[in-house]
């Protein structure tokens, strides 16, 4: 098969970035809304929760092929990528998933410490009942992955990976996924290293499994740590150039380094894994037809 001229895949590039904004747009804003109006509201009732599963289940119906028009579903389908794997699989995707973020909670502590910058907005949940701001909390860390791995390792990556090797559609996906967070997070480069490498594990996971489906778990827990462990204390931490390095800044580091080289072993595992699946599935096939 001939390679895509350089004006098409610069295009093919131009409209994955673009179509997988519009799906973060969508999603993000109808939860930020929801959120925002329920809080105003009935905050001691949090209806945006089942409101907004409603909203994640029509939206991924829709881009799983259903609804109109029908001449896009079969295509609609293939971008979303949501296909089933084996257990091994799913398992070494979750443990890899899981030691990526476990990598990128201490590289953020260490980047926040390095470089001054404000930290990630969160909503001020003092003043609301502890039971409307955890189901919100849960929602938010499930709604994020449920619209983002639809729309850049679904949708945007899948079009890149037609037009670009494996590796580079990966690290292009995950460019376009970093710079989707600049208008909230702020366009400051550690914000943009640490969501391009978010991007980079979440890719690699929907390379190697020809799936998004195995990276939710991991988006999810990430989220959760980031919302209730790391964020809110973003402000507290003192910067090593107004007071030297301390046990906790060296103890994060090392968290860095090694469970990123964990997670390194287990993608390595998990492309072994599937490499065997394909030669077993083939095996019928090659029989059959001598």
């Amino acid at each position: 098969m001939a390679m895509p001229s350089l004006t098409c895949r610069i295009l093919a590039a131009t409209w994955a970035g673009l179509l997988g904004f519009i799906i973060l747009v969508i999603g993000a804003g109808i939860w930020s809304a929801l959120v925002a109006i329920n809080l105003t509201a009935t905050p001691a009732i949090p209806w945006a929760v089942p409101v907004m599963s409603v909203v994640l289940v029509l939206m991924w119906l829709y881009m799983a092929g259903k609804g109109w028009p029908r001449s896009t579903s079969h295509a609609r389908s293939l971008l979303l990528r949501a296909n089933r794997v084996s257990r091994r699989v799913f398992g070494w995707s979750v443990l890899g998933g899981t030691l990526a973020v476990i990598a990128l909670c201490g590289l953020w502590i260490v980047l926040v410490q390095l470089v001054k910058m404000p930290g990630n907005a969160l909503p001020d949940y003092s003043r609301y009942p502890l039971f409307t701001v955890i189901c919100l909390i849960v929602m938010s860390a499930v709604a994020a992955p449920l619209t983002e791995e639809p729309a850049f390792r679904g949708y945007c990556q899948v079009i890149l990976e037609r037009n670009f090797s494996g590796p580079a559609a990966v690290l292009l996906s995950s460019v376009v996924f970093a710079l989707a967070h600049g208008p909230t997070q702020g366009l400051l480069w550690p914000k943009l290293l640490f969501y391009f490498l978010v991007g980079v594990a979440f890719g690699t996971t929907a390379r190697l499994t020809n799936s998004i489906l195995p990276a939710v778990p991991g988006h999810v827990l990430g989220l959760l740590i980031f919302f209730t462990f790391i964020w809110p204390h973003d402000a507290e931490r003192r910067q090593v150039w107004d007071g030297g390095t301390d046990f906790w800044f060296w103890a994060h580091l090392a968290q860095t380094i090694l469970f990123a080289a964990l997670a390194v072993w287990a993608f390595l595992h998990l492309a072994q894994t599937r490499q065997k699946e394909a030669i077993t599935a083939a095996e019928p096939a090659s029989m059959a037809s001598r």
